[in-house]
């Protein structure tokens, strides 16, 4: 066992903070039963490359369940929670390198480390551990079998490397699942990103101008969480559909530019660089607080505010505050990290209970069809998806209705008509 982490001492605390998570996580604990008994991933090497937080602890538990050889590191600098990454070296024997506020040069050598034992499976969330192999030498994925990623992002880059003819080994799409995107980037991202914003900034929502920038899956949670808030949300997109859809789902919706000289706080939640930018900061107003709910750091144009600020001070927690000409104050959360896992815990483990069963589910849809897949990105099977509902929906002690046969077969005819 190898691993590089902030303090073994903290792994008693982590194993609680793990505890705790188990307890809403009722899906992956059915799969890390049958995974026990039945062993599908025996020896199988996994390198994943996942927020080190309680509820990615009860992933890898599964995986080990099922007789995998885990590595993990942090998908994030700033997402790691240190006494779960000591928790899972102490007590469960893993391999962990993550360590809180790691530089970019350790983050990077993090990946590195976790590539290092010639992986069969990838597991990615923003897709820089697949890049890191896609810019490595052969020896380093010749082993490789096929991928999970995680994240919207991460797809995105995944399809570019698979439209170029360039990606190295298959990989499927867990964020494109139904039972991931509709609940985890619409529930998850919604609720977590508020709660970092209050526990950042303890500020009142009620009555406060809420810009959201970008209307997908992640907008549109935040957007009706900020409302249920009392606040008076405004949404901005470049794309015409989703546009009209936050129009019609009762919002107000403007450019940027425009919502950028009401705005009290923005958050941005496209997937792109530099939806916030120099223009935008010049006309905020004094006190504006600004966060991000991409994955990657660049969706607001930092360097362009530090070089337009006279002065730059950490006010509270991770509250950077950019002090601007004529004393206009800008202030950035997280230092432009996902604010849900910079300034909070990330998702509720109820929602990320079905994402990572996703995720458990498809890398032993993997392993069987090893030699099977073409390389390319592909969605997770049907089958998995609806498996997962239902489990779901059984934990929650719901029942639903069943078709009878005589639908069923109407369903499967064109006979009957007006």
């Amino acid at each position: 066992m190898r691993y590089h982490i902030r303090d073994i001492k903290l792994a008693d605390k982590g194993k609680k903070r793990i505890e705790w998570a188990k307890a809403e996580m009722p899906l992956l604990n059915l799969i890390r039963e049958e995974f026990r008994k039945k062993k599908p991933l025996k020896g199988l090497r996994i390198s994943a490359c996942l927020h080190v937080t309680s509820e990615t602890a009860i992933l890898m538990q599964t995986l080990k369940a099922a007789g995998a050889i885990p590595y993990l590191c942090a998908s994030n600098p700033l997402s790691t929670q240190d006494d779960v990454a000591a928790s899972l070296v102490r007590h469960q024997g893993l391999s962990v390198f993550a360590i809180r506020g790691e530089d970019k040069r350790t983050y990077y050598q993090h990946i590195r480390n976790v590539l290092s034992i010639g992986p069969q499976i990838t597991m990615d969330d923003g897709a820089d551990l697949v890049a890191t192999v896609h810019r490595s030498p052969f020896t380093v994925y010749r082993s490789i079998i096929g991928g999970t990623e995680e994240t919207t992002t991460g797809v995105v880059r995944l399809k570019v490397l698979a439209d170029k003819g360039i990606l190295r080994y298959p990989i499927i799409a867990v964020n494109d699942a139904k039972t991931k995107r509709f609940f985890d980037n619409r529930y998850g991202t919604g609720q977590s990103t508020i709660d970092g914003i209050l526990r950042a900034t303890n500020r009142l929502l009620a009555g406060s101008n809420f810009v959201v920038c970008g209307y997908g899956w992640c907008g549109r949670g935040i957007a009706m969480r900020a409302r249920g808030m009392g606040a008076k949300v405004i949404v901005t997109e470049v794309d015409p559909l989703k546009a009209l859809e936050a129009s019609m789902d009762g919002y107000q919706v403007m450019p940027l530019i425009e919502a950028a000289r009401i705005g009290e706080i923005f958050v941005t939640a496209s997937g792109n660089i530099n939806l916030i930018d120099r223009e935008h900061f010049r006309i905020m107003k004094d006190g504006a607080i600004v966060a991000n709910a991409g994955h990657f750091n660049v969706e607001v144009n930092i360097p362009a505010l530090e070089r337009m600020a006279k002065k730059k001070r950490r006010v509270k927690g991770l509250i950077d505050q950019y002090l601007l000409p004529k004393g206009k104050r800008i202030n950035l959360l997280g230092e432009g990290r996902l604010v849900n896992l910079a300034c909070a815990e990330g998702h509720p483990p109820t929602v990320m209970d079905m994402s990572f069963a996703n995720q458990a589910l498809s890398v032993e849809y993997l392993a069987r069809m090893k030699g099977r897949l073409q390389k390319r990105v592909y969605p997770v099977p049907a089958e998995i998806d609806e498996r997962i509902a239902r489990l779901k929906l059984k934990s929650l002690g719901i029942r639903i209705d069943r078709l009878t046969k005589e639908q069923e077969k109407y369903l499967k005819s064109w006979e009957l008509g007006t």
